[in-house]
């Protein structure tokens, strides 16, 4: 080796240091050959030189011994002395032999690795160690070589002992290929990653910007993919994509057999090698298909009920398994429209079915019925439901109306009808407003229909009359008469507390959430002149008998009908509650007159309501003997009022009369509660304690006929008994006799016996209808006059359109009650026929 040359220089030098390196092996010369001395310019002026990183160690050992460095501090002078710069290992010539042997012998390192890693062994070598030859053969140009024989390596290895594994493992069945394949695929992303931090430098700098050659990652995958799914031997790629579709077949049917951890990892390893979409969602969704069909033709005979549960689960299995084995969305989507394609839109005749739809309604399955909305939502299909919803409501709320064995529950069983379609519609259809507006559709064509008006002589409505008597009920008895299927439940409270209402957990609240609900179908109505006489009749009978269960629901309900109807809807029935203040005021001073008089004060309570008879309801007179006290009584106030009150005259109506009637019985005194007619009986028994007849009682008390009868019913057939009649029975005859029942008890001190008052005869039930109808005619020829007065004359078509409009207020009328009051005016010379018009006549 040439002496270590020396540079001169001016100042004085110090020693070059030696930084240890990290490579440890002594077969190399030179670490990197990228900066090689020009063997020709050994003699030039401009030399180059190279400081070497190297441990002393390895330099001894190379170079031999190294020429002593003066040491400067021990002349206690520093930096005096010598002055050179050394350079270790300076090379002139380069060493090509020394060069190839360290570059084959690094690429023999790297092959053995590979095979050890191939064999799921560790590398003999370091991988430091291998990494920095990796680094070396591609510093050294040889990048390209490197990566084709890695290539070759990987793919001679997944083509041999790699797919030679995976078919030994891989049994007979589809699932068990897939279990091999999957496995063997872990492998191989084992392996693939320690190649990858090995070769690492080549990924970085030759391939990193290399558009020619993938990236190691990406050949490793290429690979795989290429073996075991692209190649001829491909044979366990199409066996693993069967197996899947196995698993998904077990997992739809409940076998056992279901590896859900192995389907998630095939998943997986279909994305990684990205042949999801290519080979996988083509076999996955045909057998979806396959699968799907077979289960709607399974369902096919089952009932409604039973095939929108099954398909309401599968749908859910379905899209829960896409979301938990990470398919992809697209896949989820065209599953699902091909799920709703076979098992709705196929069978959207079955699922429309009215008469299906019927019996779910009639068990008033809320969930089937959500459940079949949803589907029909998923194909769009929703809108199709209302014609069998409407045509159902149509049905069953005409079945109500006409059912003549229970006509008295008509409105309950309505409100119970429209409060379960109600609940239907919050909860089923979550409140669609098209459901709703069929339900209200569906509710006014039976409601007034014209075939069911007609069914009975009168022709005037039904529902009217017993909506009136439904609010009687209530306003008389409060909630405690309610079924409790009327009462709101949970979510209607929340929804009023959420609209700002009072909560329905209040008594008062809840009783004023019935009346809207009566008056909901109040508003279906569209004469409304029943329900106006009915509930007049109702309001007279507890204003005057005190029977209203609070004042506050009466005047609510009248603001209501006030709301809904308008002013002189209500203007009678607002001069009733103005005559009980006045009735009251009026008493009041009658008190004080007899006071001031000195009239004796009498055992006998009197109170007289004086009513406006244009505001009330007409009630017949009747004749009635009054004991001579009560009679003294009622003249002194007659003569009283007639005195202050020039010009009026009253006429006093016994039979919405009551009093309280103090009654000594064998076992105690009681009050009870009766009517006059009642009270007029009762004290006939004062002066006896022998048997009346029937017809001294007659005579005696001035009742007669139906009167009579009811008022001796009442006291001797009801459930309190405070008289018996002979011979024992139901009913009262002429010849029968009656005494005072001595033995009578009762717990309670003051006993009602007045409720007959409150109910209404059937005569005078009919005499109401009537009376409706009548006033009706009138009102349309009123308004036949009216409209011929101001236009003289008319055509029949405009006449009945103009007289519709008019009267529409009050309820439409039928065009062929129309004509007939035209033809009745025309026999009373207000109208003249002329052709197809009418003329006025003066």
């Amino acid at each position: 080796m040439p002496p270590t040359p020396t540079l001169p220089s001016d100042r004085p030098a110090r020693s070059a240091p030696l930084v240890p390196s990290k490579r440890t092996s002594h077969d190399i010369p030179s670490p990197s050959p990228r900066r090689q001395p020009d063997p020709h310019a050994e003699g030039s002026e401009r030399k180059r030189f190279r400081v070497a990183r190297q441990s002393p160690s390895i330099m001894s050992k190379s170079l031999g011994a190294r020429p002593a460095v003066p040491n400067p501090t021990k002349s206690g002078r520093p930096f005096e002395g010598a002055k050179k710069l050394v350079i270790s290992r300076l090379r002139t010539t380069p060493y090509p032999s020394n060069l190839e042997h360290y570059f084959e012998k690094r690429r023999n390192e790297l092959a053995d690795a590979l095979a050890a890693i191939f064999k799921q062994q560790q590398p003999r070598q370091p991988l430091e160690t291998l990494y920095r030859g990796v680094e070396d053969i591609c510093r050294h140009g040889a990048a390209r070589e490197l990566y084709a024989t890695l290539r070759a390596q990987c793919e001679s290895y997944l083509n041999g002992p790699l797919l030679e594994a995976i078919m030994e493992d891989g049994g007979s069945s589809d699932v068990d290929m897939l279990m091999s394949v999957n496995k063997h695929w872990v492998v191989w992303n084992t392996q693939s990653a320690m190649i990858r931090a090995i070769f690492s430098f080549l990924d970085r700098s030759f391939l990193l910007h290399n558009k020619e050659f993938q990236q190691i990652n990406d050949m490793a995958i290429a690979l795989f993919r290429k073996m075991a799914f692209v190649s001829v031997q491909s044979a366990p790629g199409a066996k693993s994509l069967s197996g899947m579709c196995t698993l998904i077949d077990y997992d739809r049917r409940g076998d056992p057999r279901f590896n859900p951890t192995l389907l998630r990892d095939a998943v997986s390893m279909l994305h990684v090698l990205n042949i999801y979409g290519r080979s996988f969602e083509p076999r996955f969704l045909k057998a979806s298909s396959d699968y799907l069909h077979g289960f709607a033709e399974e369902l096919s005979d089952a009932s409604l009920k039973s095939y929108i549960g099954a398909c309401e689960k599968v749908l859910a299995r379905e899209d829960e398994r896409c979301n938990v084995f990470n398919f992809d969305s697209t896949t989820k989507r065209q599953l699902m429209d091909e799920a709703h394609l076979i098992l709705i839109n196929n069978y959207s005749e079955k699922l429309l079915d009215g008469g299906s739809i019927g019996k779910i309604l009639d068990e008033n399955a809320v969930e089937s019925m959500k459940a079949l909305y949803d589907l029909l939502r998923l194909s769009n299909l929703q809108k199709r439901l209302k014609t069998p919803w409407e045509d159902y409501i149509k049905s069953t709320g005409s079945a109500i109306v006409t059912d003549a064995s229970r006509e008295d529950e008509v409105v309950v069983r309505l409100l119970e009808f429209r409060n379960a379609l109600d609940i239907m519609v919050r909860d089923a259809f979550n409140r669609d407003d098209d459901f709703t507006h069929g339900l209200r559709q569906a509710f006014d064509n039976f409601i007034n229909d014209k075939k069911i008006m007609a069914s009975r002589s009168t022709g005037t409505s039904r529902v009217g009359e017993m909506i009136a008597k439904y609010i009687d009920m209530l306003l008389r008895g409060g909630l405690k008469t309610l079924p409790p299927s009327l009462l709101s439940d949970v979510q209607d409270r929340v929804d009023a507390e959420k609209s700002g209402q009072a909560s329905t957990g209040d008594e008062d609240a809840e009783l004023d959430r019935q009346l809207d609900k009566a008056l909901e179908l109040f508003r279906f109505i569209e004469g409304k002149s029943v329900f106006e006489a009915f509930y007049k009749q109702d309001l007279a009978r507890r204003l005057l008998m005190g029977r209203s269960a609070s004042a506050d629901a009466e005047r609510s309900m009248l603001a209501k009908l006030k709301s809904e109807c308008g002013a002189d809807f209500t203007r009678n029935l607002e001069q009733m509650f103005k005559d009980q203040q006045m009735a009251r005021d009026e008493m009041n001073s009658y008190k004080a007159w007899r006071e001031g008089n000195g009239h004796a004060q009498s055992k006998l309570d009197l109170n007289v309501n004086i009513l406006s008879a244009a505001a009330w309801p007409t009630y017949p007179d009747t004749q009635l003997i009054l004991p001579d006290e009560v009679a003294s009584q009622i003249e002194q106030f007659d003569a009283y009022y007639v005195n202050k009150h020039t010009g009026r005259r009253l006429a006093w109506k016994h039979s919405l009369a009551h009093c309280v009637v103090k009654a000594s019985f064998g076992k105690g005194p009681k009050e009870l509660l009766v009517s006059a007619y009642q009270a007029v009986v009762l004290t006939l028994f004062n002066h006896t304690d022998d048997r009346i007849s029937y017809q001294e009682i007659a005579e005696r008390s001035g009742l007669s006929g139906q009167d009579l009868d009811r008022t001796l019913q009442s006291l001797a057939c009801g459930k309190v008994r405070v008289i018996t009649k002979s011979p024992k029975g139901k009913d009262v005859n002429p010849t029968d006799t009656f005494v005072v029942n001595k033995g009578f008890s009762d717990p309670k001190v003051r006993i009602k016996i007045n409720q007959i008052q409150l109910k209404e005869t059937k005569e005078e039930n009919k005499e109401t209808h009537e009376r409706v109808a009548r006033d009706r005619q009138f009102e349309t020829q009123a308004a036949i006059v009216r409209i011929m007065k101001s236009r003289k004359t008319m055509t029949h078509s405009n006449l009945v359109a103009e007289v519709i409009n008019q009267t529409k207020k009050r309820g439409a009328v039928d065009t062929s009650e129309i004509k007939k009051n035209i033809e009745k005016l025309i026999e009373k010379d207000y109208l003249e026929r002329d052709g197809s018009s009418y003329t006025y006549l003066a």
